[in-house]
């Protein structure tokens, strides 16, 4: 599942080649992929209509396109109270441009230029929603992302006030990264890279981790993120691309995810794998201890 690096590189280049331009054809190739439109997929056809993009928004894994009816211009407009809410899934793709082949070709939108937007979504869990804005701690976002918590890289993140919220936590450290309501964007694989960097194992209950030591942990997964970003996020396989259809390449920078059976790029001992909440934690046993489990 694409994550917030991943989503983020979606994003910028969408802001870069969709804003200030008017959406002229809509068509909905699967219902699935408007499923969470709860008016249906002719509503949002008909909406989207003449709508201008005004601008892209995302918190966390959560990715929006801002709108208006495109009748004031550009510069004189106020902030937009219509968003295209794009909910990638695990495999879902914005492409600019004609696409290769249609198979899984869900949505087709032409903007007023002769781009052609495309949502392919191979599993068809993302899909589209329109959605009205709302104001939330001083920022706009739309209302399905209203409960999101900020993510490290958000400039307004409070890292604080997220540590005091985590000392409260009778919980796994892991398992509070992965809650959106506490933190968002740490998938799973930038909190296994973080908690490597940091030397904790996931397992570890929040609240017996220090704050400087829980700070610390957050401060590694903004640095992973950002690193992810550069290189254009994380690739495993073709799902996951930008709108050029291109993939990331920060894979191959891995330390912890992915790499079990592997030596600890640290300290030499070999990584190991255990499931975690349906998913797969990946760490250093050397490096990373589990807790001792107390005994009554």
């Amino acid at each position: 599942m694409p994550e917030l690096p991943e989503v983020e590189v979606v994003r910028r280049g969408l802001d870069a080649h969709v804003t200030g331009k008017a959406i002229t054809a809509v068509r909905v190739h699967h219902p699935r992929a408007v499923r969470r439109h709860e008016a249906g997929p002719a509503d949002l056809t008909a909406r989207l209509l003449g709508m201008r993009i005004t601008g892209t928004g995302r918190r966390g894994k959560y990715l929006w396109l801002t709108l208006d009816d495109g009748d004031e211009p550009l510069a004189r407009r106020a902030e937009s109270s219509v968003a295209l809410v794009v909910h990638l899934g695990m495999s879902g793709q914005m492409l600019l441009g004609p696409i290769p082949k249609e198979d899984h070709l869900r949505i087709a939108a032409l903007l007023d230029d002769g781009t052609a937007l495309s949502f392919v979504d191979q599993r068809t869990f993302g899909g589209w929603l329109l959605a009205d804005m709302v104001t939330v701690d001083g920022t706009d976002v739309p209302v399905p992302v209203a409960h999101v918590a900020r993510d490290p890289l958000d400039p307004r993140f409070d890292r604080d006030a997220v540590v005091k919220v985590l000392r409260g936590k009778h919980s796994e450290i892991k398992r509070q990264l992965l809650d959106q309501t506490v933190v968002s964007g740490i998938g799973n694989i930038y909190a296994d890279e973080a908690l490597w960097r940091a030397k904790v194992n996931g397992a570890r209950l929040a609240e017996s981790l220090t704050k400087p030591k829980l700070a610390e942990i957050l401060d590694h997964a903004a640095d992973v993120m950002r690193d992810a970003l550069g290189q254009g996020g994380t690739s495993f396989d073709s799902l996951y691309v930008n709108v050029n259809g291109e993939s990331g390449y920060f894979d191959r920078s891995l330390d912890a995810y992915g790499r079990e059976g592997e030596p600890c790029r640290r300290c030499g001992a070999i990584m190991r794998r255990e499931k975690f909440m349906n998913r797969s934690s990946f760490y250093c046993p050397r490096c990373q201890p589990r807790p001792r489990v107390r005994r009554a």
